[in-house]
């Protein structure tokens, strides 16, 4: 029998699929979310105190709990650092403390490399973010390769545009281009050429099931690992490919970028494979479909 796994931010995109899938794996997990109801699943990462009583007695600790959008890091800087960087750092001390220590895996992001030179960019390109968010997940990943040092079994794995779920965020690019052309509206797209990286939900989940397995088998030397596609989609051609899943006759409205945004990203996904033995299955014309069927059901049960 297991001992249970905490899943810091249980309640966002990757939390809510990740922790169904461990449970159907026979895991037990422990819920540890700021938007969780009151009761035992709602937890704080800012709250030292609050994190060690949660990871006492587990075997191992998935940290996704974020400020975990660009957007609201560039509006809310200092609550951005202190969950990211601050919380962070709680959940490091709390495992190092911990008796047994657990592993902890960490969910970086594509942003920690900025605008890279090339692509496809691999794990070990320079980390140069342009933005608040990528720089709190740079300062994660020093936390985690600190702690490593300090003899605590870590792993980074960097996600990039995970989408796939009707429960998202409305107003991320996916399900927003995907909700307006279900209702026939015109998508806003700020900065057409813009191109990224978009990784379905249950392949990050896979991806992230592999590293726990590794973990729990005992690997100590995981390094960075992207868990992404490899294939580069722009913004214009997401919008595109939702309008004509959708069967909506209207014209994306187009828009400048913003200034904060990385222009264009897509990650080389080949050693996860080597490592793993994971790759992502899911292309975007499929994964775009499967949200599109299940947003519609939601709109129009």
């Amino acid at each position: 029998m297991h001992a249970p796994i905490l899943v810091t931010g249980s309640a966002g995109l990757v939390g809510r699929a990740l922790t169904r899938a461990l449970r159907g794996l026979g895991r037990t997990v422990l819920f540890f979310d700021i938007a969780a109801p009151p009761g035992p699943d709602r937890g704080d990462v800012r709250d030292d105190q609050a994190v060690a009583r949660a990871i006492a007695g587990c075997v191992g600790v998935v940290h996704l709990a974020a400020v975990s959008r660009v957007v609201w890091g560039e509006r809310a800087p200092e609550l951005c650092r202190a969950t990211n960087e601050g919380g962070t750092r709680n959940v490091v001390a709390a495992a190092l403390a911990a008796e047994p220590r657990p592993w902890l895996l960490f969910a970086s992001s594509r942003e920690v490399y900025g605008q890279a030179d090339a692509l496809p960019v691999r794990e070990d390109a320079p980390l140069r973010p342009v933005n608040t968010y990528g720089r709190t997940k740079c300062m994660g990943e020093n936390l985690l390769h600190d702690a490593r040092s300090a003899g605590l079994a870590t792993s980074v794995v960097r996600l990039s545009n995970v989408y796939g779920c009707p429960l998202d965020h409305q107003d991320r690019v996916v399900p927003a281009f995907v909700r307006a052309a279900l209702q026939g509206d015109a998508p806003r797209v700020e900065g057409a050429d813009h191109t990224f990286d978009f990784t379905h939900v249950d392949d990050t989940v896979r991806g992230l099931l592999a590293t726990i397995a590794a973990l729990d088998a005992g690997v100590r030397d995981l390094p960075a690992l992207h868990l992404l596609t490899g294939a580069p989609t722009t913004l214009g051609e997401l919008a595109r490919i939702s309008l004509d899943l959708a069967g909506a006759a209207v014209t994306p409205l187009l828009a400048p970028p913003r200034a904060y945004d990385v222009a264009r990203f897509v990650g080389d996904p080949r050693l996860a494979r080597a490592v793993l033995g994971w790759q992502a299955e899911i292309s975007i014309h499929a994964g775009l479909s499967r949200l599109l069927t299940a947003m519609r059901a939601q709109l129009m049960p």
